[in-house]
C-alpha cells in the first residue's frame, strides 16, 4: 500500500477524481483536500437538518468517515459533491431518528412555519453580525423539507436538479418548497439582509482544521 504522502493542502488544485483515485490507491491523506473543499457545504447541509452547531459537527465527522469507507462505491454517475451531500443528508436524518425526532419530509408540515419567537430584532451593536444571526435563526424556524431546500439552493447555491438529487425528491417538490421558504423569509428579513445570504452558516478555518484532524485520526491517516 502506498504511504499517506500528500502534505496538507497540496492537492487543493487537483480535481475531485484525481484525489479520489489517490485515496483509493492508498494515499489516505489525499482525502484531506476533499474534506476542506466541501466542509462548508457539508456543515451547512447538516446544520439545516439538525439545527445545532455541535451536532452538525458530529454529523460531519461521521458522514466523512462513511464517505471514506464507501468511496469505492462512487462511480461518477453524479458529481462527488452531490454523492457526499446525500451521505450527509442520510446521516443527519438518521441522527434525528436515533434521538426520537423522526422528522421525515412531509408536505403538510412543510406548509406550516414554526414559531417565529426566536426572530426578535437584535440590539444595534454589531448590527451586521447580529442581523446575520437573526437570519440564521429565521432559516432554522422554517419547516422540515423547506429549510433543507432553502439552504442547499439559496445558501449553498445548488441547482434545482442537484438539490432534488441530494434530498431524493422531485424537481417540482424542490421548486415548491423553495417558493414557500422564500415567501416565509422575504416578508421579515430578506429585503434587509441583501447579498449577505451567502455568508450564512460559515465554517471558518479553526473549525475546518478541527473536523479534518478528527476525521483523519478516525480513518487512520
Amino acid at each position: 500500500m502506498m504511504s499517506s504522502a500528500v502534505p496538507p493542502l497540496l492537492g487543493a488544485d487537483w480535481r475531485d477524481d484525481e484525489l479520489i483515485a489517490r485515496v483509493l490507491g492508498g494515499e489516505t491523506a489525499a482525502f484531506e483536500p476533499l474534506m476542506r473543499r466541501y466542509n462548508e457545504r457539508v456543515y451547512r447541509t447538516a446544520r439545516s437538518i439538525v439545527r445545532d452547531e455541535d451536532e452538525a459537527e458530529d454529523v460531519m465527522q461521521q458522514a466523512y468517515v462513511n464517505a471514506f469507507a464507501h468511496l469505492h462505491q462512487f462511480h461518477g454517475a453524479a458529481r462527488f459533491s452531490t454523492w457526499l451531500t446525500r451521505i450527509v443528508v442520510n446521516e443527519s436524518l438518521a441522527r434525528l431518528r436515533r434521538r426520537g425526532r423522526d422528522e421525515v419530509f412531509d408536505e403538510e408540515r412543510a406548509s406550516e412555519p414554526r414559531s417565529a419567537a426566536s426572530w426578535q430584532s437584535p440590539e444595534r451593536e454589531a448590527f451586521t453580525r447580529e442581523l446575520r444571526a437573526l437570519l440564521e435563526s429565521a432559516i432554522d424556524s422554517l419547516p422540515d423539507g423547506t429549510r433543507e431546500v432553502f439552504v442547499l439552493r439559496e445558501v449553498e447555491g445548488l441547482s434545482t436538479s442537484e438539490t432534488a438529487d441530494c434530498l431524493r425528491v422531485s424537481d417540482d417538490v424542490v421548486k415548491t418548497r423553495l417558493s414557500r421558504g422564500r415567501a416565509a423569509l422575504r416578508r421579515v428579513l430578506l429585503d434587509r439582509i441583501g447579498g449577505s445570504v451567502h455568508d450564512l452558516f460559515r465554517f471558518y478555518r479553526p473549525r475546518c482544521d478541527r473536523i479534518v484532524a478528527a476525521v483523519l485520526a478516525r480513518i487512520g491517516a
